[in-house]
């Protein structure tokens, strides 16, 4: 096995024909037993423990919206998670016998090159067959993208040509060698596959674990501003919440419930769950930013509630008990539509969608709309209130990658066991580093430190 692909995703072969027997045989080569008919190929992509779990949680384990107890870390079972928690330069993912993200992330990948590959070879025609290809280049790109805010620095256009991406793999055959692309040709390869997927999908699926057309507007309007790019981001958020707008009404839920927000709730266009760390289940929020929220602000109740020991828990996941959900949901389309108006200078549009989104996160009556008089104070109002929205939700760290790479200086930091430990703007390590044993195997170059 001479790259990663020939063992990481041998076994993501082998993992869905665990949950597809009827139709899928166990050879690790799609091109000697393939599945045959359409039906097959959306099942494939239905296998939802493949496709919609696992997500990336390295970026969130990485951010700063929550904290960890002395005690808490300490038991923390596996050193590599400690040393992703404060920030350590190498040696922060475990090994792929006890399941890694990139294991996850290109297993997924890997079933979604077979689809395409197989739909094309098999000359599978119509509506369905578009459709499941629709599918498989949004899951992709879904893939790519959130897989690019770990283990990749912020999208700068002007270095993005000499700044390593991810290995672009889009052909199931597992004999051809990784290569790392840069991070332009990652991006562009995001926006590519999104733009050839929307013509072919649904505008809503008959699951949220599917893909759909407004989801894939979503994750195209999350790439865009990434990227910087505000007026294409505006384009494709406006276009998601044209098909789906509807925000949840805060003052409707059960505030005291252990979870206050339903799974698969309206706001979700795809459904997905990030990779399950116990120290992302244990957070504690800081007094701090649990006071920046009013009291007439529902979202200090829906998302957070207060234990025996006076420590701040969060309790907002839109999976409940099952974690981050890291898809895009129409809360965040909001968000992206207001910033990228004030990013366009439309200070006046970029308040109206910030104080619709409020409005409905608040004690009736009780919200007072933000004003803001220039650029510069929209935007600083619309971040703050992005925080506030989308706590332990998978955007927090990419979202400081950005704002210090426009010249935010935001330092991170942590306490644990009396010492500190921190993260300037713009460092080195905002590229997590790819599993060891992945630059072992694969032969290419692990991020620079």
């Amino acid at each position: 096995m001479k790259n990663i692909m020939t063992m990481m995703l041998l076994a993501a072969l082998l993992f869905s024909v665990s949950s597809c027997q009827d139709f899928l045989d166990e050879k690790a080569d799609a091109q000697l037993t393939v599945p045959e008919t359409v039906a097959d190929h959306q099942a494939l992509l239905d296998n939802y423990m493949v496709m919609n779990t696992e997500f990336t949680s390295a970026a969130i384990v990485s951010t700063d919206d929550y904290y960890l107890t002395d005690a808490q870390f300490n038991a923390i079972p596996f050193e590599e998670n400690k040393r992703l928690y404060t920030w350590m330069p190498d040696r922060v993912a475990k090994a792929s016998s006890l399941g890694n993200e990139w294991q996850s992330c290109y297993r997924a990948i890997y079933i979604c090159n077979m689809v395409l590959y197989n739909l094309d070879q098999l000359k599978l025609k119509g509506t369905d067959a578009d459709e499941v290809r629709g599918q498989a280049l949004a899951l992709r790109a879904a893939r790519y993208l959130d897989a690019a805010q770990v283990w990749c620095l912020a999208y700068d256009p002007n270095t993005a040509d000499h700044t390593l991406g991810l290995p672009i793999r889009l052909d199931p055959d597992m004999s051809i060698p990784s290569v790392r692309s840069t991070l332009r040709e990652t991006y562009n390869q995001i926006i590519a596959d999104l733009q050839a997927a929307i013509p072919l999908l649904p505008q809503k699926q008959v699951s949220r674990m599917r893909m759909s057309k407004d989801a894939a507007y979503g994750f195209l309007a999350r790439a865009y501003l990434y990227m910087g790019d505000y007026q294409n981001a505006l384009i494709n958020a406006k276009q998601a919440l044209a098909i789906t707008g509807t925000l949840m009404d805060y003052s409707t839920l059960d505030l005291s419930a252990t979870y206050s927000i339903a799974n698969f709730n309206q706001e979700i266009l795809f459904w997905c769950v990030s990779f399950y760390e116990p120290t992302i289940m244990q957070a504690r929020i800081h007094r701090s930013m649990y006071d920046n929220y009013d009291n007439n602000d529902l979202r200090k109740y829906a998302f957070f509630r207060i234990n025996d020991d006076n420590e701040i828990i969060f309790k907002g996941f839109y999976n409940r008990n099952n974690g981050p959900n890291p898809g895009v949901a129409v809360d965040e389309l909001y968000l992206i539509t207001a910033e990228c108006e004030a990013e366009l200078g439309n200070v006046q549009d970029a308040m109206a969608y910030l104080n619709t989104l409020l409005q409905n996160r608040w004690e009736p009556g009780t919200f007072t709309p933000y004003v803001a008089t220039s650029r510069q104070e929209a935007l600083a109002i619309i971040r703050k209130e992005r925080e506030k929205e989308m706590p332990l939700r998978g955007t927090r760290w990419a979202d400081v990658k950005r704002y210090n790479r426009d010249g935010a200086n935001i330092t991170l930091h942590r306490t644990v066991n009396g010492q500190s430990y921190e993260l300037p703007p713009n460092d080195p390590r905002y590229a997590v580093a790819i599993p060891e044993e992945i630059i072992q195997i694969a032969g290419i170059p692990q991020n620079p430190r």
